[in-house]
């Protein structure tokens, strides 16, 4: 069987980037963004209040306060959001506002920790729902819970890489088994206790009277600021909508504000709910067990029928699955970020390519695979995990509220309404900045200071490519000047005859019009004097995500190809020679220069086929990441079909 045919099987067949109904067919409408954005934001519902409510220790009647708080909470970081949404509908959230509204060097903080906070979303996502899913096995099973974990990543990888929509389609019925077997437990828990919450409300604030009395205020507000900070976890996810504008359906500030809505509502709620249930019913931590499997437990002890037990289990597999579908936030929203970095050469251009699927399938995997290593350094410790996720969400949190309020300063005599929207953004800073610092106040030991450092340590390698590219564009630019300087292309007056087909031909592959693509022209004239009667120009339009917003940017990128194709044609002309050229849009150029290159052979059998690589004085692996290698890929593969071709070093430094 065939590498393709397995590939086939695996993620599916490949799709038609030009055709015109593609965009409508894989983007994302508000419901399936609530699934597979929003989930993120939803299935920390099922940890974050657990790690907020154990610090509390025997104090858990302040729960209620935390209740309210990360009901609040959501709610400003929610209405924060939807105004990024309004101003950059067209996706890059916490990267791009840091980027377009402070400066480059605070979106690349911004978007390096939204990549880490990504990676550790898939983490902490499945190790959560594994968790869930073994707490209603017998404690025997425990020690293959890592084993478990990384096999649902590697699973997850592959269905993200048939494509997204395909993935959120498949797991939607988990998404609605959730919901419902949460309202169904909610619900009953509050309407069994209904008359019990007066009484629970009035106990909480004599209890706090005698609490603050006993220990002091200080003391007081210390617990219920150290018992938020571990929370902090619940409000993480709460951006993926403003980070996947790409994947939504126009209109996109709509659709994403709408799914901004659900989400907010859906966790606001079920948060808050779950926090006074954890009060009401006092549960406690058990081993094996999470708090919300002791909680369903204490809720069904007085219905006295089968059915209850059954609807826990179903309930706790629908948990354990929601955060499974959680981590699509991650291989979502973390491809798109690092894609946005790559357009601005903080990270290796190849995190732009788009697969046949159309999905970012080099950050899908990235994502995946570092998960794992991040998943097998915490040992699939959910505590520990959110120590790592929590505090790198908030770097960006504060940098975009940070960004946007300066926004509204600088257009108050623009917009009217500009003191509502700028209220909103700085209560979002001034909370999300807050928590960032108790963070990293109280869980800096405790493992915090790892996850600034690897987000670092990613910076400083952005910093790197952003340096090396920057060199290599300078030598780019020299050649194109020499090009300019060298040649005015003008109107040719005759076109040089047509030679036979079967005399000797060029076939040149360039990329745009500049001193790379004219050297290389020229090197081939140079060594070959007078040979080829023919040269033909190919080029492949490569489709990245800087280019595949919409059928417009198709058509344009198709013009500009044939545009630039053109002018190599015509400085051919007028040097003497006769040229041609051929063109195609695809978003795997490899794939179409091979079948185009074949046709040529066909067509012209006497035809050599030439390619520009850039060359380095140090060449190693680094550079073959961060540089395409087509033109030695292309080599291999033509070299088998029986097809010569020649690649031409062009020394730029």
């Amino acid at each position: 069987m065939k590498w393709e045919t397995i590939k086939c099987c695996i993620v599916g067949k490949a799709k038609n980037p030009t055709d015109p109904k593609i965009f409508h067919r894989i983007s994302l409408i508000a419901l399936l963004a609530w699934v597979g954005l929003g989930a993120d934001g939803l299935s920390s519902s099922c940890y974050g209040p657990e790690e907020a409510f154990v610090i509390l220790g025997n104090n858990g009647f302040l729960a209620v306060y935390l209740a309210i708080a990360t009901a609040l909470t959501v709610a400003v970081i929610s209405l924060s959001y939807s105004q990024i949404i309004e101003l950059f509908p067209f996706g890059g959230g916490g990267y791009g506002v840091a980027t377009k509204l402070i400066n480059p060097t605070a979106g690349l903080v911004a978007g390096s920790a939204l990549v880490v906070d990504y990676i550790l979303t898939v983490a902490i996502s499945v190790a959560s729902g594994i968790d869930a899913l073994f707490s209603s096995l017998p404690i025997e099973y425990q020690h293959y819970k890592l084993s478990a974990t990384i096999f649902i990543v590697l699973l997850l990888i592959i269905l993200n890489l048939r494509g997204v929509k395909e993935s959120i389609t498949i797991l939607l019925p988990i998404f609605i088994a959730f919901i419902l077997t949460h309202l169904i437990m909610l619900g009953s828990a509050f309407i069994q206790n209904a008359g019990a919450l007066p009484g629970f409300f009035s106990g909480t604030v004599t209890q706090t009277k005698g609490m603050v009395h006993n220990m002091g205020t200080w003391a007081f507000i210390l617990i219920i600021l150290k018992s938020y900070s571990h929370g902090a976890g619940t409000y993480t996810g709460i951006e993926a909508v403003s980070n996947a504008m790409p994947t939504l359906r126009e209109p996109r500030a709509q659709t994403g504000k709408r799914a901004m809505l659900y989400m907010a509502l859906s966790l606001g709620l079920l948060s808050g709910g779950l926090l006074v249930l954890y009060g009401i019913f006092n549960v406690s931590k058990v081993h094996g067990e999470t708090l919300n499997a002791s909680l369903f437990n204490r809720i069904i002890e007085s219905w006295n029928t089968p059915f209850g037990s059954f609807l826990v289990t179903i309930t706790l597999i629908s948990e354990g699955l929601l955060l499974f579908i959680a981590a699509q936030s991650g291989f979502i929203g973390g491809p798109q970020v690092m894609s946005s970095m790559s357009l601005d050469y903080w990270l290796p251009r190849r995190f732009a390519h788009l697969s046949e699927r159309l999905t970012i399938s080099n950050g899908i995997i990235f994502m995946g695979l570092s998960s794992i290593v991040m998943i097998m350094i915490a040992k699939g410790q959910v505590a520990y995990l959110v120590v790592l996720y929590s505090i790198n969400v908030f770097i960006t949190f504060s940098l975009s509220q940070f960004g946007m309020c300066r926004h509204w300063l600088r257009e108050r005599k623009q917009s009217r309404p500009w003191r509502v929207k700028f209220s909103i953004n700085f209560i979002g800073f001034l909370i999300c900045s807050a928590i960032l610092i108790i963070l990293v106040t109280f869980k800096f030991f405790e493992g915090g200071w790892l996850t600034l450092v690897i987000t670092s340590g990613f910076i400083l390698i952005a910093v790197f490519i952003k340096r090396h590219y920057k060199s290599a564009q300078k030598a780019l630019y020299r050649l194109d000047d020499q090009t300019a300087t060298m040649f005015k292309l003008g109107d040719v007056s005759s076109m040089p005859p047509a030679p036979g087909r079967d005399e000797p031909t060029a076939v040149l592959l360039v990329s745009g019009f500049g001193g790379f693509g004219v050297h290389t022209f020229l090197s081939v004239e140079k060594l070959f004097p007078k040979i080829y009667k023919r040269y033909i120009f190919l080029s492949v339009g490569e489709l990245d995500t800087g280019k595949f917003k919409g059928v417009g940017e198709v058509e344009n990128l198709k013009k500009n190809t044939e545009e630039n194709l053109q002018k190599y044609v015509k400085l051919a002309n007028k040097l003497g020679f006769y040229a041609e050229y051929r063109f195609d849009v695809s978003v795997d150029s490899l794939e179409t220069l091979v079948n185009m290159s074949q046709n040529l052979s066909r067509e012209y059998p006497r035809s050599v086929f030439f390619a520009g690589k850039l060359v380095f004085q140090k060449e190693g692996l680094f550079n073959n990441i961060l540089h395409n290698d087509t033109s030695y890929r292309l080599q291999r593969r033509l070299s088998f079909e029986g097809i010569q071709m020649v690649v031409m070093p062009i020394r730029v430094y």
